[in-house]
């Protein structure tokens, strides 16, 4: 059995800077993947299919983890069939990218148990095809995206603790970008800028998020008390960067929903994961 980690990430900021003729949105954000892991375990198993195990309120077909599998099946040297369980921490719908982590994990593992011999960049491009967030786990690092979220730009950051805190609620990334007020124009900026003075980049996403679900309000009500709350991606999850004169433990222990304590990763543990 092979157990692995997939870590969660934070978007720092989110800017829409655009829209193509066919519907999807130009954007810049900044990656940072932190240590709130989901975990897979993979077995073989003698049926040749793929069987999915700890899944809740998700169909089997519909889940990254399944459609990363199949997506890898026709590069298969040596096709086996497997168990696939699940252990879930990561929060759904929170934009913490779990599911993308979850498929971008089940590409690098599976590639190297079926023998597919593919590259890190095609099992980018193979992820990409399953989600915008997906390329980013594939390659472990931490990254300025453009683009839709392709386009990446590997960046070392600064190591630093982050209070995540997950309201109770479920954000539409639909109903976000349906809003006619949702900001569209934000004007391109360069990662060397937000070096200088990240406070000037935000979430567009923030303000509509705040109006339209009344508990991210509420939590990012809570962080700004302490420090600058911020959501990532399109929600639901708000956070803050910890400082040295925080109260870590109280402000956890008294946060008005699920609350986690993170640390920035330089690097994916799966970033250079061998089969033994």
């Amino acid at each position: 059995m092979i157990r692995v980690p997939c870590p969660a990430k934070l978007n720092l900021f989110l800017h829409i800077t655009g829209q193509r003729t066919n519907g999807y949105h130009e954007l810049q954000t900044i990656f940072q993947l932190i240590d709130l892991y989901d975990w897979l375990e993979f077995e073989p198993n003698e049926t040749n299919e793929i069987i999915l195990d700890g899944l809740s309120g998700v169909e089997q077909k519909d889940n990254l983890i399944y459609k990363a599998a199949e997506k890898l099946k026709p590069y298969a040297q040596k096709f086996c069939g497997l168990n696939i369980r699940i252990e879930k921490n990561i929060p759904m719908g929170a934009g913490l990218g779990g599911g993308s982590s979850n498929a971008a994990s089940t590409l690098i593992v599976l590639n190297q148990i079926w023998q597919c011999g593919l590259n890190i960049q095609q099992l980018a491009e193979i992820g990409q095809s399953l989600g915008a967030d997906v390329p980013v786990f594939v390659h472990g690092r931490n990254a300025w995206a453009e683009g839709i979220g392709e386009h990446l730009t590997f960046i070392d950051l600064d190591q630093k603790q982050y209070i995540v805190l997950k309201p109770d609620c479920f954000i539409s990334t639909q109903l976000l970008f349906s809003q006619k007020i949702l900001t569209r124009n934000s004007k391109p900026s360069k990662f060397c800028a937000y070096q200088i003075k990240p406070s000037d980049f935000g979430n567009n996403f923030e303000p509509l998020a705040r109006n339209l679900y009344p508990k991210v309000n509420e939590a990012m009500q809570y962080l700004d008390q302490f420090g600058v709350a911020k959501l990532t991606g399109t929600g639901a999850c708000v956070f803050t960067e910890v400082t040295a004169e925080m109260h870590v433990n109280e402000i956890l222990k008294h946060a008005p929903c699920k609350a986690y304590l993170v640390n920035s990763l330089n690097e994916s543990p799966l970033r250079h994961f061998k089969v033994r």
